[in-house]
């Protein structure tokens, strides 16, 4: 295991991560601080990590999770993220704040699905492995979110494909 191996890895990945993690419905401030646990966690367990079939979606999954972990811990009820406060994946236009709004408003795993496939770039199979689901649970979850978001009032039909 090389440190320059898990600096490749997160200089190439940290911005598509980032965006993964916000999209998922956290604050960039909450984001940030989930994905530099994330970070320190893959670098401590970086020979099992950079095995995995997708590195960046063990860093988003575990930075959501100890989001998730910490708000556990302290028993409190989480705010809606600030609109504004996103990351987009496609630049800052207009539209963008609109479809994360939409995103962020999908359940749970709805929006894990539609984070790790969209953004990410897994297929089905990698989505599954990444999220502990069988393949065909996947394709549901995709296809109620992607469903949801074409009903979307906030978005045009235009930015969903059909």
């Amino acid at each position: 295991m090389s440190n320059a191996d898990f600096a490749e890895f997160y200089a190439a990945s940290r911005d598509r991560c980032l965006r993964a993690v916000v999209a998922s419905g956290l604050s960039r401030m909450e984001a940030e601080d989930a994905l530099a646990e994330a970070y320190a966690r893959a670098f401590a367990r970086w020979g099992t990590v950079r095995e995995c079939v997708s590195p960046s979606a063990w860093v988003v999954r575990t930075a959501v999770n100890a989001n998730i972990s910490w708000w556990r811990r302290r028993r409190r009820e989480q705010v809606e993220p600030d609109a504004g406060a996103g990351v987009s994946a496609r630049g800052d236009r207009r539209g963008d704040a609109d479809l994360v709004r939409a995103v962020a408003d999908l359940p749970a795993r709805q929006r894990q699905v539609v984070v790790l496939r969209y953004l990410l770039d897994l297929d089905t199979a990698q989505t599954a492995l990444a999220l502990g689901l069988a393949p065909g649970t996947v394709t549901a979850h995709l296809h109620r979110a992607l469903r949801t978001l074409r009903d979307h009032p906030a978005l045009d039909q235009t930015e969903v494909g059909r």
